[in-house]
């Protein structure tokens, strides 16, 4: 860690040394985690509620589908900001503030009778997801060290791929009553922001002088290989029911099915990071071409798919190793970044993966276009993942070694 000056450093700085942190803690900053998809798919059952609601307002079938999307773009957005402001103001504080704006403006649709309104504080739900997402990794980051802090990156993303199925049906059921019911579960944000300052202490000393340059430079390509992986991980999330339709799966049974399949199966490639990387004498990095290469031979079973099994396989496969993917791209990017530029780093590296998460769907529907069909495009995507694990595989780049 950078060393610094008594003159450089606020007078409630917390006393040297990191706090201790154990299970508890750990539960907490995962199960924050989950509020980013919480705002991700709560209300994708009930967006055709939405539009019959709002009826006849001008520019309906643009800001219908905004109020699922513009969260991922704020935060690809803010996050870089918001790892600024980690940094210097204080991980806790910033996680704590975040919640509660995420409470407010989460649950604000409650109540709000105009559809732009109501689009805006959809993307001031993505502002506060930032804060949370980027403290959230940053204080995993801070607070445990080795194999414990790999179990806690593998375990966020089990947590987000299951509440991702969870929340969906959370929003269906709820929705049945009235399709404002499912804002409510925003006021979750509330007990974390009550939580937070209780289990969690500042790991590091709040800021009054500048603070200590971070690296870009050394991040470009961690950053821009987590940009095509945020790509490659929501492929399987976004596109699969258009994949069951297209042979012809009518049944939300089965659709739910497969996707709940998938989701295990994510948490399957996940949960393996830890004990994989506990054998890799260079680091995790010699997991990312696996990682890709999974993905890619996985998104190649769904292309090509005529049958419900055939198609359950690929996807099984693709998102094993999407499950495996976004733990090793986040150790590989902070490895080398020491704890008074972690914020950023982290801000850094979640913009790019909701960058690509972003991207993901708008990119699929060009490539069908231009490419002849769901298919083509879910080829071109595999091929792509294939070609990143291929370089990654031949390029030898230096592990990079955590500093605390």
């Amino acid at each position: 860690m950078s060393s610094s000056s008594p003159t450089s450093l606020s007078r409630r700085a917390p006393a040297a040394g990191p706090p201790r942190a154990g299970a508890p803690q750990a539960a907490l900053l995962v199960a924050l985690s989950t509020l980013a998809v919480l705002g991700a798919v709560l209300i994708a059952p009930v967006q055709p509620s939405i539009a019959r609601a709002f009826a006849g307002q001008p520019g309906l079938d643009a800001l219908v589908p905004l109020t699922l999307t513009v969260p991922a773009l704020a935060i690809a957005l803010l996050a870089p900001v918001a790892g600024r402001v980690v940094d210097r103001v204080g991980r806790v504080r910033v996680l704590t503030a975040s919640l509660v704006l995420y409470a407010v403006v989460g649950t604000a649709p409650l109540w709000l009778d105009l559809l732009p309104a109501i689009v805006a504080s959809r993307a001031l739900v993505g502002i506060a997801e930032a804060g949370v997402m980027t403290c959230c990794t940053t204080l995993i980051g801070d607070l445990f060290e080795g194999e414990r802090r790999n179990r806690c990156f593998a375990l966020q993303t089990v947590a987000t791929s299951l509440s991702a199925v969870v929340f969906i049906a959370a929003g269906g059921a709820l929705a049945a009553h009235d399709w404002r019911t499912p804002f409510w579960l925003y006021a979750v944000g509330f007990l974390g922001a009550v939580l937070v300052p209780v289990l969690l202490r500042e790991p590091v000393a709040v800021r009054s002088g500048p603070l200590p340059p971070l690296d870009l430079r050394g991040l470009r390509v961690p950053l821009l290989v987590t940009f095509v992986g945020g790509i490659v991980f929501y492929t399987p999330v976004v596109e699969l029911s258009f994949a069951l339709d297209r042979i012809g799966v009518e049944s939300t049974a089965t659709i739910g099915a497969v996707s709940a399949a998938a989701a295990v199966a994510t948490c399957v490639g996940a949960a393996s990071f830890a004990r994989l990387a506990r054998h890799r004498q260079r680091g995790s990095r010699p997991l990312l071409p696996v990682a890709f290469a999974l993905a890619g031979a996985g998104l190649v079973g769904v292309a090509l798919a005529g049958s419900v099994p055939a198609l359950l396989a690929g996807a099984a496969v693709a998102s094993a190793g999407t499950g495996l993917l976004l733990p090793v791209l986040l150790t590989w990017a902070l490895g080398g970044v020491g704890t008074e530029q972690r914020g950023r780093a982290t801000g850094w590296w979640t913009s790019a993966l909701f960058g690509g998460e972003f991207v993901c769907p708008l990119l699929v529907l060009g490539l069908a276009d231009v490419l002849g069909g769901l298919p083509a495009a879910l080829a071109a995507v595999a091929v792509a993942a294939l070609a990143v694990a291929a370089v990654l595989a031949v390029v030898r780049q230096p592990a990079r070694h955590q500093r605390t």
